[in-house]
């Protein structure tokens, strides 16, 4: 497949890490949307482990930990919300985060990026970071938890890279990261949430299966294309879900397109355009 082929589908999975993003934000109990997302992941996850082979040995030790450093992110990220504006801590964690694998692909992996792609990552994170301090400066905490969760995005996205690469099947791995990740979440909000569970299924179920499929497509098409390309690209393509989701506060709550929203955005597609470009091939 084309590079630029890949590049349009991480393109398209931001889409609809934006999405997913915007329908748990919009739900009156966080942990039980993402407890119904975690379920669809689980699901299918359980199904497509059916008729693939197990991940291969060398992979599992990256598998496993990936899945331990999702849980720190949900209560890293749960967190954050609680004490900052969501409009806020979400572009530090989602904005940081290429920096972080990028710098992880250098010194460990051995990703040497040319200048042009470096060029491009700076300008999608820096433009992705300034998004947070276009309502003010958020609280030193929230701060604080936005950042450890921009570390833990980044901790599983790398870990995540160089295990599917030893997996031997990328579906494989897929599935069986979902089920690592998503049992405990879909266990801890049944548990914390058990008066209010069955009722938030019944009545949230048709949106949580369509949320929990977008995110299960969006973070399957990042780990795949990490098996074609440097992981720090693929990485930086991924968080612009964050310029995608303010576009549809502008679109679906009618929220202001403001003039630090509207350089962000320039930032990120010139990034986008640089890193896709025949230069940064």
């Amino acid at each position: 497949m084309r590079i630029e082929m890949i590049y349009g589908l991480v393109l398209v999975a931001a889409l609809a890490h934006a999405l997913w993003n915007s329908i748990v934000k919009g739900s009156q109990d966080h942990l039980l949307m993402l407890g119904a997302i975690r379920s669809v992941g689980l699901l299918v996850g359980g199904i497509v482990a059916c008729f693939v082979p197990l991940p291969a040995a060398a992979s599992l030790p990256f598998l496993l930990t990936a899945a331990a450093v999702h849980y720190v992110y949900y209560a890293c990220m749960l967190n954050a919300y609680r004490l900052g504006d969501l409009g806020q801590v979400y572009p530090i964690s989602r904005g940081m985060a290429p920096l972080v694998v990028t710098i992880l692909g250098i010194v460990i992996a051995g990703e040497y990026l040319d200048g042009w792609k470096l060029a491009a990552i700076f300008l999608i994170s820096t433009g992705l970071l300034s998004l947070s301090f276009s309502r003010g400066k958020p609280p030193s905490k929230a701060i604080a938890f936005a950042i450890a969760t921009g570390l833990t995005i980044a901790g599983y996205t790398f870990l995540s890279g160089l295990g599917i690469r030893l997996a031997g099947s990328a579906l494989s791995y897929i599935a069986w990261l979902e089920i690592a990740a998503g049992a405990g979440v879909v266990i801890a909000a049944t548990v914390r949430r058990r008066s209010t569970a069955i009722e938030f299924a019944r009545s949230h179920w048709r949106i949580g299966m369509i949320a929990g499929m977008l995110s299960v497509g969006a973070y399957g098409i990042s780990l795949w294309a990490m098996t074609r390309l440097p992981m720090a690209p693929v990485a930086a393509l991924r968080e612009t879900s964050v310029i995608f989701a303010s576009l549809i506060g502008v679109i679906s709550l009618k929220e202001k397109f403001s003039l630090p929203r509207f350089a962000a955005a320039c930032s990120v597609a010139v990034g986008i355009i640089v890193l896709t470009s025949p230069h940064a091939a």
